[in-house]
């Protein structure tokens, strides 16, 4: 009885996955107390959500999925254009949708929306893929992205823009068609500098010379960079960081924890930081490439490195390499949509690897 109970509660749970998840929540836990303590009782709850609809997603077949990607592709876009129509404004930015019991951001939504619907468009035609099909399936990723960027919100539509495209890449798009695509981007540089806002622009130079406006728009990176540095090999101890703690660092406990973290636990701890993030991607490759389906495979290929561009962006801004663009630290940063769009992710990637050895109908 108890042996049964037991397959019934890690029955649908990956155990290497949920072993790398655990340990970034708990890393997450450890930041966000030292950085934001007043804001753990939130992050619990947050983290209490999000590890619910997990184990409730990992039990849905991947069949059911493919049935529900069209439908919730477009949700995602009326969403969006109800938030271009009626969203509320924020810092100058439309991004949030008032529905009177509760605020929701449907770009959100679209992290896993898009890749949900691009792996089902590319399941539907696997027969016979043409150019056109990576034409169509283009267009399918540009209408929400344009949506997003409308908003603006240039982080959350870089990650949509991102999953779209791994799903169009792991489908084989031929190299020849990318190449002319990198080119033509490179091209048309001059006349999308000219489309970006004046804040797009000015983060830009602030990456390229902070040191210009030290005490404005370069405060943000200038600050981390000295949390970083100022770790060492060791780090300084958890809670003894003193750019965290004196304040010094704006948005401690969401975009720019991996500061906090490098200033606390040093060289050593962000080691320690990437190898779990190299395992649950390693981990999630794995599964993609024993997955069932065409859907499944295109699906947890693409979910699996939105975690490697979460990581790679928020850590590259952070170290002032990247501009600052908004994206939390996957897993690790305090915030409950992102950590639930996450763990939806390992959900999906967990019932994928349920499923790996039934043969789609």
């Amino acid at each position: 009885m108890l042996r049964n109970l037991w397959q019934k509660l890690i029955g649908p749970i990956d155990g290497p996955l949920m072993g790398f998840t655990a340990l970034l929540l708990l890393v997450a836990l450890i930041a966000v107390a030292s950085a934001s303590p007043e804001r753990m009782t939130a992050q619990l709850v947050n983290l209490a959500v999000a590890l619910a609809v997990m184990r409730v997603v990992a039990q849905i077949p991947p069949q059911r999925l493919m049935h529900l990607a069209l439908p919730i592709y477009v949700v995602g876009i009326l969403l969006l254009v109800a938030v271009a129509l009626f969203g509320d404004v924020s810092k100058g930015a439309r991004r949030w949708l008032n529905l009177g019991f509760m605020r929701i951001q449907p770009s959100e939504l679209m992290k896993i929306a898009m890749p949900l619907m691009l792996a089902w468009y590319f399941q539907k035609h696997e027969s016979m893929l043409r150019l056109k099909d990576y034409v169509v399936a283009t267009l399918i990723l540009l209408v929400p992205v344009a949506l997003i960027i409308r908003q603006p919100d240039l982080g959350t539509s870089v990650l949509v823009l991102a999953a779209g495209f791994y799903v169009i890449f792991l489908a084989g798009l031929p190299w020849k068609v990318i190449i002319g695509l990198a080119a033509s981007a490179g091209a048309a540089a001059p006349f999308a500098w000219n489309m970006l806002h004046d804040y797009q622009r000015q983060r830009i130079f602030t990456l390229l010379d902070p040191e210009k406006d030290p005490l404005g728009k370069g405060f943000h990176i200038i600050q981390s960079t000295i949390a970083i540095g100022s770790g060492g090999i060791l780090g300084k101890g958890w809670g003894q960081g003193t750019q965290a703690q004196l304040e010094f660092i704006p948005e401690r406990h969401t975009d720019f924890i991996f500061a906090v973290y490098s200033e606390e636990f040093g060289l050593l701890g962000n080691l320690v930081l990437l190898l779990l993030y190299a395992l649950l991607i390693g981990r999630g490759l794995l599964i993609a490439a024993k997955a069932a389906t065409l859907f499944a495979r295109l699906l947890a290929g693409a979910i699996t490195l939105i975690f490697f561009t979460y990581a790679f962006v928020n850590m590259g801004m952070v170290s002032g390499i990247l501009p600052v663009v908004g994206v939390p630290l996957p897993l690790i940063s305090y915030g409950g949509t992102a950590l639930v769009t996450l763990c939806l992710g390992i959900g999906i990637l967990m019932s994928i690897h349920k499923n790996r050895m039934l043969v789609q109908k």
